[in-house]
Order: C-alpha cells, then structure tokens, then sequence
C-alpha cells in the first residue's frame, strides 16, 4: 500500500495562547510542550514529580523557546488532585486555548488503584482526563477557538469496552475491568479506545450544546518513550537490543509527538478527528488521518463511556459549564 502523503506543517503563531499539556516530564509531553512553547504558547506543563517537572522545564529552556513554560503538580490517579489544579487554573481567570490529555500509564503487571478506588489503568488513562476537562470546560469555552486533544494508541484498534470494564463494582470487585484474571494489556488496549471514544463524543456534545471546542484523537504509533519502563517493567530497563528494535520498527519520542501536535494546532485537523503516523500498521511516519477502531464505532458507545464516567467521577459536564 503506497503510503499516505503526511499533514504536517509548521506550527501557526501561538503568542498568548495558553496551553496545558499533561505528564509532560517527559517522553510525548515533553514534546509537545516544547513545541507549542516554541510557537509562542505559555505552557502549564504538568507531573506528578515536581521535581522532575523543573527538570524537563530546565532542558525545554535550553532549546530557547519563544513562549513561557511554567511547572504544576498534577496526579491523574486522584480526583482530588484533579479537583485542586483544575481549581487553582480556574482562579486564574484566563481562557485556555488547548489541552491535550496526554499523560498515563501503561500494562502495568499487577492490579493495583487509584486513590479513589479505581483500577489504575482505568483511573489514570480515561477517568482523571476526563474529569479534568470537563473542570476545565468553562476556562476552555472562555477561548476564542478552544482545543482538547485525547491520547490514545494503535493498540485501541483490539480495544473492547462493556459496561462491565467500566464499572466500579468491577474494578472494585474480584473481577476487573470484565477480566478476570486481571489481563493488564486488555485493559490498556480498553482505556486507549476510551480515549478516542471520549474525543468523538466530546465533540459530538460540543456540538449539541453549542461549547464551541474542537476535540480531536492522536496516536504516536509505536514511539520510544518511558512508558514502558513506569508499566509493564516497572521501572527496569529496556534491554539494549529492544531498545535497538523499537528504534528499527517504531520511532523517537519527537516523531511520535507529532500526531498530538498536529491535532492541537493545525487549521487542518478536524474536529471529531483521529491522526497518527502515516507509515506500516500506523506505527511510524508523518502524520494522517488514522483508522479508526470498529470499538469506536459500536452503537451508544459513546453514550455509555460518558454516562459511566460521569457516574464515576462524579463531574458533570452541563453542571461544570
């Protein structure tokens, strides 16, 4: 198959906009908020490890970035966390202008939760993003043209979502996320086509209800980064020659940002939208439009993951706006 010609184009001027980018420490954030900060943006780059925030804020410095990057706590494993930054962003009082949903975790071995009760994946992944945007529907709907970007990844395309795998009497209970036993890549395949679930949705009911944002998917196809070491292997290393081959057959963390970078820029991309790379399995490459998973085309999908997550969370988007 000839492979598609790649979307991407140089960033538009974004002096004054304002910016958040989640677990953006390192890996895509990292990339993304150097990016938009050198367009012009003010970047609220947000982490877990405040420490290791200041860290990648310093080496995003150094590539000298017109805009301003600025460092906040940020714990997508508890809606206290989120309820807190989402408090303190809107106290502010400033319109924000793009927000991408970038942060989680991934396949992590054994079951573990939220602070809230949640299995991880799930908590981390889909609940505590979409909570945050929903919290942070006013400060968006107060920009001109205002954009939510939702992470998901090629894996979604053999993602499966039942009400049971969002349930909280699941995740609470001896089966979780309708697996039992706990399947950690079945869950995160679930919770990254949650992802692009929400984006269609949120879309759709931006639409209906006249909240002016435009939502767009991305997927970084298979990129090097540290999410596999902080899930599946728990803080181990990579060995050298998996390091080698995700090099061979994906791409760095830089190429596999600009998906995300696309969505939350470009005039081009469109809302309700899916983009990845352009190359083999959408593994690698420039970025297009993606395959959308047949998961995210099932009939009242879209209203079931909302429903759920707002039962969940407790957020009310009509409440919040």
């Amino acid at each position: 198959m000839r492979r598609r010609h790649a979307l991407d184009e140089p960033l538009p001027d974004l002096t004054g906009r304002l910016a958040v980018v989640t677990g953006a420490n390192s890996g895509l954030g990292l990339e993304v908020a150097g990016a938009l900060a050198g367009a012009g943006a003010h970047v609220v780059m947000t982490a877990r490890d405040a420490r290791k925030g200041e860290d990648a804020r310093r080496a995003l410095l150094e590539r000298s970035p017109r805009g301003t990057l600025a460092v906040r706590s940020l714990d997508l494993a508890s809606l206290d966390s989120v309820h807190s930054f989402a408090g303190v962003l809107a106290a502010e009082g400033r319109p924000l202008d793009i927000l991408v949903n970038n942060a989680g975790v991934m396949a992590v071995p054994e079951r573990r939760e939220t602070a809230d009760g949640f299995e991880l994946q799930l908590g981390t992944n889909h609940l505590g993003p979409f909570a945050l945007t929903g919290l942070l529907l006013p400060a968006l709907r107060a920009a001109d043209a205002p954009r939510v970007v939702s992470t998901a990844s090629f894996v979604a395309q053999r993602g499966r979502i039942t009400r049971a795998s969002l349930s909280d009497s699941s995740v609470n209970g001896s089966s979780v996320n309708g697996w039992a036993p706990y399947d950690p890549w079945a869950v995160y395949r679930m919770t990254k086509l949650a992802n692009l679930v929400f984006a269609r949705e949120l879309q759709a009911r931006s639409d209906a209800a006249g909240w002016g944002l435009t939502s767009v998917a991305a997927h970084p196809g298979f990129s090097t980064t540290s999410l596999a070491v902080n899930g599946p292997l728990q803080g181990r290393r990579l060995p050298g020659w998996t390091h080698s081959l995700s090099l061979l057959v994906g791409q760095s963390a830089a190429d596999g940002a600009r998906p995300q970078i696309f969505a939350a820029t470009s005039p081009r991309a469109v809302g309700g939208g899916y983009y990845g790379p352009n190359g083999w399995r959408e593994l690698r490459g420039g970025t297009v439009a993606a395959l959308v998973p047949e998961g995210a085309l099932e009939p009242e999908v879209g209203e079931l993951v909302w429903s759920e997550s707002e039962r969940l969370t407790g957020v009310k988007y009509g409440a919040s706006a």
